[in-house]
This record gives C-alpha cells, sequence and structure tokens, in this order.
C-alpha cells in the first residue's frame, strides 16, 4: 500500500501578526514539520502541500499574491513537492489532489494542517468517501475559538470535538509521537 502526506493550508495568516491567527499555530506546524520530515526520509515522492487561496476578497485572508497565503517555512515544500491550489475547505473540491494520488497508486493519506473545524474535517471526510484510508494527526492541526448565539467555543473544545468526531468512523486519529512511533515500529 502507498501512503501520501496530505499538509493543508499551513499559511502565514493563520501565524502571529496574520490575518486569521489561530490557537497555537506553531506547536501544530512544528509537529507537521515532524511528520513532514519523516516523509522525506521515507517516502519522499508521496508529499503534497494544499493551499489556499481565497477567490472572494471578502474573506479576508489568503487573499492572493499576498505573504498570508505563503505556505509557512515550518513546512516549506521542496521543489519536487506537490502543491494543490484550492479555493474551498475540501482539498480534493475542484482540484487535481484525487488524481495525482490516485496517478501515483496513493491508497492510504495521512492529514495534517489548518483549520481542524473547517478544512481538515472536510478534507478528511471527502478523503474517506473517496476511498482513501485516512490518518488525521490531530497535534498538528490547529483551529480558533467559535461563536454561536451569544457563546464562545474556546479552540481546545473546537479541536477535540471535531477529531472525536472524525475518529474512528472517518480516520485513526493519532499524535506525532504516536504516528512517528507506529512507522519506526513498521519498518
Amino acid at each position: 500500500m502507498s501512503t501520501a502526506l496530505i499538509i493543508v493550508d499551513i499559511q502565514n495568516d493563520y501565524f502571529p501578526n496574520g490575518k486569521m491567527e489561530l490557537s497555537n499555530p506553531e506547536k501544530a506546524a512544528a509537529n507537521a514539520s515532524d511528520v513532514l520530515k519523516w516523509f522525506r526520509q521515507n517516502n519522499s515522492d508521496h508529499i503534497f502541500h494544499v493551499k489556499h487561496i481565497a477567490s472572494d476578497p471578502g474573506l479576508g485572508f489568503f487573499l492572493p499574491d499576498t505573504e498570508g497565503a505563503e505556505i509557512h517555512e515550518a513546512v516549506s515544500p521542496l521543489e519536487h513537492e506537490s502543491i494543490i491550489t484550492k479555493h474551498a475547505p475540501n482539498s480534493f473540491l475542484n482540484t487535481e489532489l484525487e488524481s495525482r494520488l490516485k496517478d501515483k497508486g496513493v491508497t492510504k493519506v495521512v492529514v495534517a494542517g489548518m483549520m481542524t473545524h473547517m478544512c481538515i474535517d472536510a478534507t478528511v471526510r471527502a478523503a474517506v468517501d473517496l476511498g482513501f484510508e485516512t490518518t488525521l494527526i490531530e497535534d498538528a492541526c490547529a483551529t480558533t475559538d467559535l461563536s454561536y448565539q451569544g457563546k464562545t467555543v474556546p479552540a481546545e473544545q473546537v479541536h477535540y470535538a471535531f477529531v472525536g468526531a472524525l475518529n474512528g468512523m472517518y480516520a485513526n486519529v493519532v499524535s506525532t509521537e504516536d504516528f512517528l512511533q507506529q512507522e519506526a515500529n513498521t519498518n
């Protein structure tokens, strides 16, 4: 079985001084970087960086041709690594991600990135719907506080609610440490 890494939207606007700062993006990016290093050493032709570019300037972040839309330095793509540009939360919607994965014979995907409650949720669910066995590296993801009807849900609760919902039916949800340990034991 062939496994690919999909790093979703770890872009500058999600970091301090960005237009949509998340809760603890540095920690998530550092963990994603550790997983990326493992893939570079063990499976380097199966790395996909997904970059969201806003098609509607009203979004306010990830605007075309801005520094905020650039992939963060913690997970900067190497020249030979694939970059997929998307305009919606689902990394597969109207992109070539699915066909590129299938062209490489990929049957399993490992997902990390931002935001847990939006693009990660949409991408993981789509990956499973398309037939990919999916692992989510939960501590390589970040999100933000959400508000509804005057109530604020802290980012940590948002994060765990979404990864909890994905765990089992949609994905094998693991920490960076557990993922790297499992891979060390199988190689």
